[in-house]
C-alpha cells in the first residue's frame, strides 16, 4: 500500500504521526501510474490500513490510498 501527497511536507507529517501510532513506514517513489503527487510516497504494510487512516486526519495534501498491483505495465488501484 501507498499513501499519495500533494507535498513532501505532507508527507513527512504523515510518516511522523503514522510512526507515532506504531505503524512502520518508507519513503517511496510515487508510481507514475498513480498520475498525481509530489514525487514521494509512505509505503507501508496493507494491515496497517487502519492506522494509516487515523495517520491522515487533518492532512490536507492527502491525495489517497493505493494498492499497488501485481503484473507488466505495473497498475494501481485506489483505496476508498
Amino acid at each position: 500500500m501507498i499513501a499519495v501527497f500533494r507535498s513532501r511536507t505532507q508527507l513527512f507529517s504523515f510518516v511522523s504521526a503514522f510512526r507515532l501510532l506504531g505503524g512502520s513506514a518508507e519513503i517511496v517513489s510515487t508510481p507514475h501510474e498513480a498520475g498525481v503527487g509530489c514525487g514521494l510516497s509512505a509505503s507501508f504494510e496493507e494491515q496497517l490500513l487502519p492506522k494509516a487512516r487515523v495517520a491522515v486526519k487533518g492532512n490536507s495534501g492527502f491525495v489517497g490510498f493505493y494498492k499497488i498491483l501485481q503484473g507488466y505495465p505495473k497498475k494501481i488501484a485506489k483505496i476508498p
